[in-house]
């Protein structure tokens, strides 16, 4: 069942969405203004973002900028402003579609389809091997070479997994502490520090001289194949 998160501040919307796109079978979560609705994207996991601009507490914009700081959910913005500057702002800002109140219910579940088509994922998730340990993205399963699998955490998968899908490129240690534990943990730099430890000790030849799970002082991590 695909997950629909709404962030809106007009109770009226929030009902009518949550009716009808209950009664089309996805699983409807509501937040009323951008600090909940950010918790409720890191709570929730949603396949598919819908966000009105005009918050209470922020703004929109202000929310798509927060969530593409660690997630690629797809996001269709709502809103009552019809200007080309606004539209432009939301997609530059990380929104993939934009639907202006009103709206029809139709036109808003088609760019809801599409959203959701667009994002899925491929058949075949990749396979990132190294000379000493293969991390499987599709299975979740990582063994090392010549020693069968290697057991991780629920927590030391997930950062791994970020570090394996983005593999090359530095991570901030914000972007991992907010896509691994949510946006309120973005400060707790020390959570990194003690599970890169571990993944070290359980993946790297050498943990103190790592080759892999690699540390750019001061920036984050970045993961070296």
């Amino acid at each position: 069942m695909t997950k629909v998160l709404v962030i809106d501040d007009e109770p009226s919307i929030l009902r009518a969405l949550r009716i009808n796109l209950t009664a089309r079978n996805y699983e409807v979560s509501t937040a009323s203004d951008g600090a909940s609705g950010l918790a409720a994207v890191s709570r929730d996991r949603p396949d598919v973002l819908i966000l009105d601009l005009g918050l209470p507490d922020m703004d929109g914009t202000d929310v798509i900028h927060g969530v593409r700081g660690w997630s690629s959910t797809p996001i269709i913005v709502l809103s009552v402003w019809d200007q080309e500057q606004q539209k432009v702002a939301a997609l530059d800002a990380g929104a993939d579609d934009y639907v202006t109140k009103p709206f029809g219910m139709d036109e808003l579940l088609a760019r809801l389809r599409a959203a959701v088509r667009r994002a899925a994922p491929a058949p075949d998730e990749p396979v990132v091997t190294t000379p000493d340990f293969t991390v499987d993205l599709a299975a979740k399963r990582v063994t090392r070479s010549g020693e069968g699998d290697v057991r991780l955490t629920p927590t030391e998968w997930q950062l791994l997994e970020v570090l394996a899908r983005n593999r090359g490129r530095l991570i901030t240690q914000r972007q991992l502490l907010q896509e691994v534990w949510g946006p309120a943990y973005e400060s707790e730099s020390n959570y990194l520090r003690v599970y890169v430890a571990q993944l070290r000790r359980k993946l790297e030849p050498e943990p103190s001289r790592p080759r892999y799970l690699l540390t750019e002082p001061g920036m984050g991590y970045r993961f070296q194949a």
